[in-house]
């Protein structure tokens, strides 16, 4: 998942891209943002692609810094949200090895960090310490381990959905996704796609400097992972995990 990926679904996103402010209905992402939320404070969406979330953090904050690193990104969420002036747009790669951020009181950063790469993981969530101010909260989302190997045991215990399984075509393929495996990387529609252990979640921001407040999984409807979910499959339901967080 590299710039020239972002770049080239931009004017798709809103198909290819799973929406997580729609399908969060118990809203707790919302009201984590709420509860933080200030005229008094600004606020970085990071990876903000398209700009779902900027309507709601224009409206709570005093000042909102929008940046991804998709330039067609950005100009769509710009056409979108220009009824809201209190918002910069900022190109930029938060995988980089060296950057140049605007502080902020509050940071939001949903479903972002999901490169395969590890080198590049380490330099984004080093680079979420220096987008806050201190004292600053940070509210990260991000997708759950623990739910893409229970989804998949379902997908292969019940025979759910044959098209959500992942095909093995080759040995260098079953080579790659053991090996991505380790990592916590599984594939989401044939792209490598990081997801994390909440216990690996906490730690890495512990590392980074921040003092974790709570994580808290953000459920959805089974609907989301199959195209037919059988009528028994109840709790628990798929989830991603969302931490809050503040910068030490």
């Amino acid at each position: 998942m590299d710039r020239n990926y972002w770049e080239r679904i931009a004017p798709n996103y809103s198909e290819e891209i799973f929406d997580v402010l729609k399908n969060d209905a118990s809203g707790k992402i919302v009201g984590a943002i709420e509860e933080v939320a200030s005229k008094e404070k600004t606020v970085t969406d990071i990876g903000c692609a398209i700009g779902k979330w900027i309507p709601l953090l224009a409206t709570a904050f005093k000042y909102v810094v929008a940046t991804d690193i998709s330039a067609i990104n950005l100009d769509i969420a710009k056409e979108k949200c220009k009824d809201y002036p209190n918002v910069e747009y900022q190109r930029m790669d938060m995988s980089a090895y060296t950057l140049t951020v605007t502080p902020c009181d509050v940071a939001v950063c949903i479903n972002a960090i999901l490169t395969d790469n590890l080198k590049k993981r380490i330099n984004f969530f080093q680079s979420l310490n220096i987008c806050l101010n201190q004292g600053g909260t940070l509210i990260l989302v991000v997708p759950s381990l623990e739910s893409k190997l229970y989804t998949n045991i379902i997908a292969n215990r019940w025979n759910v959905d044959d098209d959500h399984k992942e095909k093995i075509e080759s040995v260098e393929k079953a080579y790659a996704l053991a090996k991505n495996i380790k990592q916590g990387v599984t594939d989401i529609d044939n792209v490598p796609t990081k997801h994390y252990l909440k216990e690996e979640l906490e730690l890495l921001l512990k590392l980074d400097g921040f003092t974790v407040d709570r994580v808290e999984k953000i459920n959805y409807t089974w609907k989301t992972e199959f195209n037919n979910p059988p009528k028994w499959l109840d709790e628990p339901h798929p989830w991603d995990w969302m931490c809050v967080a503040r910068k030490d």
